[in-house]
Formats: C-alpha cells, sequence, structure tokens
C-alpha cells in the first residue's frame, strides 16, 4: 500500500485527488497540506512514499518544497501537478528531482496511472 500526502493550495484540488486516488487500488491518502511548510512539516511526520506536489502556494514555492523533500527523503516519490505548465518549471522542477510532472488540466489522471502500475 502507497501512502499518498497530496499538497495544493486549492481546497477543490485536494478533494479531486483525494476522489480520484481513493478509488484506486494499492494507494492511500495518509494527509493533505495547502502549503510548502505544511507538506514539509507532513513529510517529516507521515512519512509518504508519494508527494503529490503543486508549484504556486503561499509562502515558499512548490519547487523549494521538491528541493526540501528529495535533499532530505531522497526515495519519496515526487509527482507535480500544476498549472504552470510551462517549459521552464518542468525543467526546473525534474532537474530539482521530481519524477514526473503532468498539467492539471490535461494530465489530472495520469497520476492514478502512475501510481498504479
Amino acid at each position: 500500500m502507497k501512502k499518498v500526502l497530496i499538497v495544493d493550495d486549492s481546497a477543490l484540488v485536494r478533494q479531486r485527488l483525494c476522489a480520484l486516488l481513493d478509488e484506486a487500488p494499492g494507494l492511500r491518502i495518509v494527509g493533505e497540506a495547502a502549503d510548502a511548510a505544511g507538506a514539509l512539516a507532513a513529510v517529516n511526520r507521515l512519512t509518504p512514499d508519494v508527494v503529490v506536489l503543486d508549484i504556486r502556494m503561499p509562502g515558499p514555492s512548490g519547487i523549494e518544497a521538491l528541493e526540501r523533500i528529495k535533499k532530505d527523503h531522497p526515495g519519496i516519490l515526487v509527482i507535480m501537478l500544476t498549472n504552470s505548465d510551462f517549459d521552464h518549471y518542468r525543467r526546473q522542477c525534474l532537474a530539482s528531482g521530481a519524477d514526473y510532472f503532468f498539467n492539471k488540466a490535461r494530465e489530472f489522471e495520469r497520476v492514478v496511472d502512475v501510481l498504479t502500475r
């Protein structure tokens, strides 16, 4: 069972992801966070296997959270799921250690595909 942490400042996006992932076999949502600080605290407290992370959030960015997660917990799979689908963000996230980078508008369901295969 993969433990999943969802991090997005939009409660609606978090709810949608929870609903989508709750239906998937082998996945368990262990927590949610609305910003990078909450994400880092939750990673340390909940030890998830996967973090689904947005880029734009209040306070430090998702990219800063990504870098910290990968530095402190390199075994955690990080999926960037964002509306910031610009090539420079994609390159920056992948260079910072993101395992996947998906666009919320076009690739939302790919999160489930990646986690259940």
